[in-house]
């Protein structure tokens, strides 16, 4: 975020333009020194060249001038070895060819071996044998093609069908060649049939007769059907004395497994009129069952638990006192755990005993001073490494508020954390170290930009507390010095003068937080104390009749339940029963039990409060930290892409970001910038900008990796590279 004050002054868009206005293909020109060698240089080659010069150029003269840095000798030379009597290319003579040379396997010539006169005359026989085979071969093939004639007698011979069993397999495969699989067997002939009638010639038939003569072919005599085959088939066809036997119908009745299904299908059918779920009269079984599943519902309402009040009746006839949240924002190391601490401590939320025990701890591993920070920072790791990583929350009361702590993370590592306690919060507490040399380190750090943050994330109120005072005995002159740079960029920010207050106090001894100052030294401070200007402030206004809107903080096994969720109502209402649905899996789900903010079981909540809701009839797989919970009958959408109206922290382009919203974290990009608004009025100034300098309001158009829920009106914060860039409002 801290950058040269002149790079962020910088008008990137002159400088761009200007940048685009040289170009890369200009061609280098001479200074008047070169011009004037170049003249010379050229006048005194063609004057040694003489009769020669007509065979070079001026542009070959003055391009070898400056390759040979304007040596006339060497150039000179160059232009006659080159156009003017370039040497002749002798003629290439091609070299003998020479059979390339093997090694053998152990590094002999690789040549054959010598062959004795027995191997020679062996190996003549096999070479002649060899070539009267080819030869013999060769003629009989020869004999073969020249007795080859046409002859009709023969072929109607061959064409003649043949008789018994080969002329049944013949026409078999003469069937199964055309495409067609005999599915029957042809019925037995008696032989006392008359032979002169010959069948019927089938088509197969005739296309392999020879058109030009054709010859009648000769039925073969037909076989006396054996006592089987009468007994499968029936007796002849031709004997007009036995009627065929007719072959039982084997699948007439139905099967053993249709039996069953038809017995199945009647039971399910008399359930589901029991049920009152009809189907149309004379649909198939398919149609049927399709109709009934299309007619299935799941009921909504609630559990038998369910009292179905009128939450928002409830919540006015309810006189309670009122409940507030707020954030502990700062810089790291600006004793924010610690200043909590002590606060709970003088409330008597937490008692002696717990922080000496604590101390006793802390000692052990050599940080005594962190014993107040751990009654936040609970976290092995937060405590081994002496800062806040995740949002630590506790609760006290005063006479009028009941007060929800979120510490957040100061360690710029942390910010997602950080942006995930400051969306649950109705106002903030920026504490500030005023120490020697940390206050100026801290404004440059993580001080201005959790500013930004928490403005941009919607909070209107903040309380800056100015910690570690005591360090420099209480000095007037450094709280007003501190008020004064503060208070100016706060205002830069957003924030407005009356809603923003300075305390100056001391988190370790606990001066000024709860009781007001005992030390002389610090006489000249007479306003409220921290807890006073808490019990000020108001929270923000609840959006009680908004459809329900709940993001998941934490996913949790209860003995109440196994799937127990946390989080904090940003609008809406729910109570014992109501069913919910979590996006963005869209799974389904129901309160079986609730508790609020005291941590004691309730019949309903509502926005503002943060409630431990314990789920049934959802699976675990389904439920994530930064899903969000909503009304069924009016669910929040899931979108991949959306248009943002941003307050840029940093430059702007299109590039890689990470979207950010509560615990919601999703990867994405900037795919275009579509204008420059105004800050007051929010009309356009300047249309599809290349980039977007710091402290400009924009219209971004962002793509995610994947859908998430989000909708109109709510805030994000996009980071890239480990920075916060931008921050702004879903249009």
């Amino acid at each position: 975020m801290a950058r040269h004050q002149n790079i962020r002054n910088l008008d990137y868009e002159a400088e761009l333009e200007e940048y685009g206005a040289f170009s890369d293909e200009e061609e280098e020109e001479l200074s008047p020194e070169d011009q004037v060698r170049m003249r010379e240089g050229t006048a005194q080659v063609l004057e040694a060249l003489g009769v020669e010069a007509h065979k070079v150029t001026k542009a070959q003269i003055e391009e070898s001038l400056w390759h040979y840095y304007w040596d006339v000798d060497k150039t000179i030379t160059y232009l006659i070895s080159k156009y003017i009597d370039p040497p002749k290319k002798p003629a290439k003579t091609a070299p003998p060819k020479t059979a390339p040379k093997q090694d053998g396997l152990l590094g002999g010539s690789g040549a054959p071996p010598k062959m004795s006169k027995l191997q020679q005359l062996a190996a003549a026989r096999k070479k002649k044998a060899e070539e009267k085979s080819a030869s013999g071969e060769v003629e009989q093939t020869q004999v073969k093609m020249t007795e080859l004639t046409v002859n009709d007698n023969q072929a109607s011979k061959e064409n003649r069908p043949l008789a018994g069993v080969f002329g049944k397999r013949v026409k078999i495969s003469e069937t199964t060649a055309q495409g067609r699989i005999p599915l029957t067997m042809a019925e037995p002939t008696r032989p006392e049939i008359p032979q002169a009638q010959a069948p019927e010639a089938t088509p197969s038939q005739h296309q392999e007769e020879d058109p030009i003569d054709p010859e009648p072919a000769v039925a073969p005599p037909k076989a006396q059907p054996s006592a089987f085959a009468s007994t499968l088939f029936g007796p002849s066809s031709d004997s007009p004395k036995r009627r065929p036997r007719e072959v039982p119908d084997a699948f007439g009745k139905p099967s053993p497994d249709d039996v069953v299904l038809a017995a199945q299908a009647k039971v399910a059918t008399a359930g589901k009129k029991s049920a009152n779920v009809h189907s149309k009269k004379g649909s198939s079984s398919a149609d049927g069952v399709t109709n009934q599943v299309s007619q299935l519902k799941i009921d909504d309402t609630p559990l038998p638990k369910s009292r179905n009040l009128n939450v928002l009746s409830e919540f006015e006839k309810q006189k309670g006192k009122k409940t507030a949240s707020f954030v502990v924002v700062g810089h790291v190391d600006a004793g924010k755990s610690t200043m909590m601490g002590r606060l709970l401590l003088d409330l008597n939320v937490v008692d002696q005993r717990t922080v000496d025990k604590l101390r006793k701890e802390a000692e052990k591993i050599g940080k005594t001073s962190f014993a107040l920070a751990w009654v936040l920072d609970q976290r092995h790791e937060e405590r081994s490494r002496g800062v806040t990583i995740d949002i630590a929350t506790n609760r006290f009361e005063t006479e009028t508020t009941s007060f929800t702590i979120l510490d957040a993370p100061g360690h710029r590592d942390f910010i997602p954390n950080m942006i995930a306690g400051a969306s649950q919060a109705d106002f903030a507490i920026l504490v500030i170290d005023a120490s020697t040399g940390a206050f100026e380190s801290g404004l440059k750090g993580q001080t201005r930009e959790h500013s930004l943050l928490i403005r941009s994330m919607g909070v209107s109120r903040i309380i800056v507390a100015v910690n570690k005072l005591d360090t420099v005995n209480w000095s007037q002159e450094r709280f007003d010095e501190i008020t004064h740079q503060v208070s100016g960029f706060l205002t830069a920010t957003g924030f407005q003068p009356k809603n923003i207050a300075f305390v100056p106090v001391s988190g370790l001894h606990g001066d000024n937080l709860v009781r007001k100052f005992t030390d002389p030294a610090a006489s000249w401070y007479t306003g409220k104390t921290l807890v006073e200007e808490l019990e000020a402030s108001e929270p923000s206004a609840r959006a009680l009749a908004k459809p329900l809107r709940m993001t998941i903080s934490e996913v949790m096994r209860t003995p109440q339940s196994s799937i127990s969720i946390t989080g904090r109502i940003d609008a809406g209402s729910l109570q014992m029963g109501d069913a919910l649905l979590v996006q963005p899996s869209g799974e389904k789900a129901y309160v079986k039990s609730l508790q609020v903010d005291d941590g004691e079981p309730a019949d309903w909540a509502v926005a503002g409060q943060n409630v431990v809701l314990h789920l049934s009839n959802i699976d675990p797989i389904h439920v994530r930290v930064g899903d969000i919970v909503c009304d069924p009958a009016k669910p929040i959408q899931c979108v991949d892409t959306f248009t943002l109206k941003a307050l840029a922290f940093d430059i702007l382009m299109p590039m890689q970001v990470d979207v950010h919203r509560g615990r919601l974290h999703a990867a994405g990009k900037i795919e275009a910038i579509d204008a420059i608004l105004d800050k007051v009025t929010g009309k356009v100034t300047k249309k599809k900008p290349m980039i977007v300098k710091p402290g400009t309001v924009s219209r971004v158009r962002v793509t995610l990796h994947s859908k998430v829920p989000l909708e109109a009106g709510q805030r994000v914060v996009l980071r890239s590279g480990g920075q916060t860039v931008a921050a702004g409002l879903l249009e």
